[in-house]
């Protein structure tokens, strides 16, 4: 366990952060200048907090009233940037062992067999940085900084250098990369696509302070800065039940979903995100002849406005499954919205993106 508690100014900006990280992957999440890399780097060591603890596990990193300092090196911190940092005049091999090398006797948590195999970098060992693609480069920089053998993962920001398709492909391979490796992690990120298939937990900056911190959902419903983002999403977790040539079926605490096809094995766990935009509302009779494939009968649970004549709508499905809705003020009226009403939610197959957090996709690179 992380336990954060820390206090920092640097000019003008002044940081206060008050937090607990499990295993699993932690969101850092806030808009530009909300101090995600500042805390990150008050974690790994390069800055000193002005006051406060930093303690993970049983072992004090940082704590000002006693004047405990751990250098950085001594930390067990694998550090992955939005620019991979290899070094030019090595080999790939040898920016992979650059990492092994500087280990300093901690307990192994990753091979180097195991981490050219699952990020596929066999192919590349004999190379230099120069001739690889951005993608290929990136997926080097997570196997160094796996080599660490890091106590604790830190990535500040790893896809933003990446297009949106390559985005598309690598976040579900980085929550397999952090599955298959079982290494607490933070993931800073001002990209909330990226926060709902990754994270199992959030903490939410805003102008140097932690505006929520939980559970992704939990905060995701409560917290302003997240619901009423248009870019809102749920992730629905599920099982891939049935495959064809033109869609594939999984099943969720929602109900039944389809999708587009997905490359899985029947049985198979997948990710499942549904962005509030692409959620339809209907009332009444259970609506037929659509294009849509997914009507799942739902009730409303709350309502919140967004601004600019906007709704969020919070649906509950299933066994306790929650959606979104982002729809009209118009709508609201026209369909008599209120909390308690049964509606059906409506949903394109196409607008569910699907993920599977399991299996070797040769992602990332240009």
């Amino acid at each position: 366990m992380l336990a954060v508690d820390i206090t920092h100014r640097s000019g003008d900006f002044r940081l206060s952060a008050s937090f607990a990280a499990g295993p699993g992957v932690t969101a850092v999440f806030g808009p530009s200048g909300a101090g995600k890399t500042t805390l990150l780097s008050l974690i790994a060591g390069a800055l000193r907090p002005d006051a406060g603890r930093i303690v993970l596990g049983d072992e004090v990193w940082s704590d000002t009233a006693s004047a405990a300092y751990l250098p950085m090196e001594s930390r067990g911190v694998g550090w992955v940037f939005q620019d991979a940092r290899l070094f030019p005049h090595m080999s790939i091999r040898d920016n992979l062992q650059y990492g092994a090398r500087r280990s300093l006797g901690r307990k192994r948590v990753a091979e180097l067999d195991d981490v050219v195999s699952v990020l596929a970098l066999s192919g590349l060992l004999g190379r230099r940085p120069s001739g690889l693609s951005g993608g290929e480069r990136q997926r080097v920089a997570l196997g160094r900084a796996l080599l660490t053998q890091p106590r604790l993962l830190l990535m500040d920001e790893p896809l933003a250098a990446l297009d949106h398709a390559r985005r598309l492909e690598a976040m579900p391979y980085l929550a397999r990369l952090t599955e298959a490796f079982s290494i607490p992690t933070l993931y800073v990120t001002h990209s909330l696509s990226e926060v709902v298939r990754l994270a199992d937990r959030i903490v939410v900056l805003d102008a140097g302070a932690v505006a929520a911190a939980g559970p992704v959902w939990e905060v995701a419903q409560s917290c302003p800065l997240i619901n009423r983002r248009s870019d809102a999403a749920v992730r629905l977790d599920g099982v891939l039940a049935g495959v064809s040539q033109g869609y594939s079926l999984v099943r969720t605490a929602a109900g039944d979903l389809i999708t587009a096809p997905m490359e899985a094995a029947l049985g198979s766990s997948v990710r499942l995100v549904v962005l509030a935009r692409d959620v339809m509302l209907a009332t009444g009779e259970r609506p037929a002849n659509l294009s849509a494939r997914n009507v799942l009968p739902a009730h409303i649970t709350a309502m919140t406005g967004l601004g600019d004549g906007v709704v969020s709508v919070r649906l509950v499905l299933g066994r306790g499954a929650v959606l979104l809705s982002n729809v009209t003020q118009d709508a609201v009226q026209a369909l008599s919205l209120d909390v308690g009403k049964a509606v059906y939610a409506v949903i394109k197959s196409a607008a569910v993106e699907g993920a599977r957090p399991e299996g070797l996709m040769d992602l990332m690179d240009d």
